[in-house]
């Protein structure tokens, strides 16, 4: 701290003040541990910030934002700016910087309350004009002003801050964010990729999705989880509800199971399939695995999504369902599936998890699962049995197939000795 206070006392000494704003404010109010800081500069030119900190690199292209290392940490300090609407989309801005700008004019520019609140180095006073605190207080997501329809990415921001932060999303706000479907289209996949990720670390990730689907914006970005509202299960297997519901708490079980991104995003997708079944056919899904398997390869190579986010979520929509019935699979098919559970970014972990993140989203987030919990004993036993302890001169696909009988044969056996 004593780095970055000499660096707002230099700041000071021309002119300027220097502000610790957004997140990391937000965080020290709600007793949260801050992931990074970011500093507003007001007060002076970026000549004169480039003159008392030559050592600092210039990081952006449309204003002037720098980067210093502080304490160890690359920190960044962005002049105080203004912006204004003159184009369609998220770049859509013209960006005006000066001296003259305000700390309270640029938190005005900030998308939600929760992120528009600074506090002086030096004074250590907290400038909160658009009511941050009291909507933490109240645990409310609130647009800073209407200019927050002037960028559709900030639709995303919204439903994600409220699943990070398990909070509400105010009405004036969420009606702007349906405005602002339209222009959805506008952002490019990996931006939209980068707030989806963001809220599937989140603890309850599946508020993301609900408050969009409040919005009714899911579907433009997410049509596939879209579709599931609203297609009925057999209530006997499935009393949370619809096919949407189902999956949001999937969803958050998962989530409650594993921080891995792409496990969590295979849990948001198993079922998609449903959605493909014909009404007629309702509340029966016979088959919606298999329906499913083209539908998620849509929707990764849409928004662009990493290699191994799609090849585990397509093997966990594709194969979850034998996981219901594991215990009475033939102990050579048990082998095939963990093998290719194994040889997946899922693993038999992951897969594992899926398993007792289904049963948990049923309205019983303590469900046991025999299934699923008893996968990683049945990989170990399978994994026991090397090439190397085989007593044989077979090679190439009798040897594979020699292998596979000995782990199903040492599979059994555990079974026998009570392995579920």
């Amino acid at each position: 701290m004593k780095e970055i206070y000499a660096i707002a006392r230099k700041i000071a000494d021309v002119g300027g003040r220097l502000y610790l704003v957004g997140g990391a404010v937000r965080d020290a109010y709600m007793g949260r541990a801050a992931t990074d800081s970011d500093y507003c500069v007001t007060g002076i030119r970026a000549e004169t910030f480039r003159e008392l900190f030559p050592d600092a690199f210039v990081a952006g292209a449309a204003f002037a934002v720098f980067r210093m290392t502080v304490d160890d940490v690359v920190t960044e300090f962005a002049l105080a700016r203004m912006e204004r609407k003159v184009g369609q989309g998220h770049k859509g801005f013209e960006v005006v910087s000066t001296p003259e700008v305000t700390i309270e004019q640029d938190l005005y520019r900030r998308d939600l309350t929760v992120n528009a609140m600074a506090v002086d180095v030096l004074t250590e006073e907290m400038f909160d004009p658009y009511g941050g605190r009291q909507d933490i207080d109240q645990g409310v997501i609130r647009a800073v002003s209407a200019a927050f329809s002037e960028d559709p990415l900030r639709v995303y921001r919204a439903a994600r801050f409220a699943a990070q932060l398990n909070f509400m999303i105010a009405d004036d706000t969420l009606l702007m964010m349906r405005k602002l479907r339209a222009e959805l289209t506008s952002l490019s996949p990996e931006r939209v990729f980068v707030e989806l990720k963001r809220a599937l670390a989140s603890d309850k990730p599946s508020l993301f999705f609900r408050w969009l689907h409040r919005a009714g914006v899911l579907d433009v970005h997410f049509k596939e989880v879209a579709a599931l509202e609203g297609v009925e299960q057999p209530v006997k297997w499935h009393p949370e509800g619809d096919a949407f519901e189902h999956t949001m708490q999937v969803l958050d079980a998962a989530a409650a199971l594993t921080t891995r991104a792409e496990v969590r995003f295979a849990a948001l997708v198993h079922d998609v399939g449903k959605a493909r079944t014909p009404r007629h056919k309702w509340p029966a899904h016979h088959g919606h695995e298999v329906a499913g398997v083209p539908l998620v390869k849509h929707l990764c190579a849409r928004l662009r999504l990493p290699t191994h986010w799609t090849q585990a979520a397509l093997f966990a929509t594709e194969q979850h369902m034998k996981i219901h019935v594991l215990d009475k699979m033939k102990c050579t098919k048990v082998v095939d599936l963990l093998t290719d559970a194994h040889r997946t970014p899922l693993g038999v972990d992951g897969f594992s998890i899926i398993g007792m993140a289904d049963d948990r989203g049923r309205n019983n987030p303590n469900a046991y699962s025999p299934n699923a919990e008893s996968m990683p004993d049945y990989w170990r036993v399978i994994q026991s049995v090397s090439g190397k302890s085989l007593n044989t001169d077979a090679t190439g696909k009798e040897f594979g197939e020699a292998l596979r009988e000995a782990r199903a044969t040492a599979l059994q056996q555990a079974r026998k000795g009570g392995l579920p």
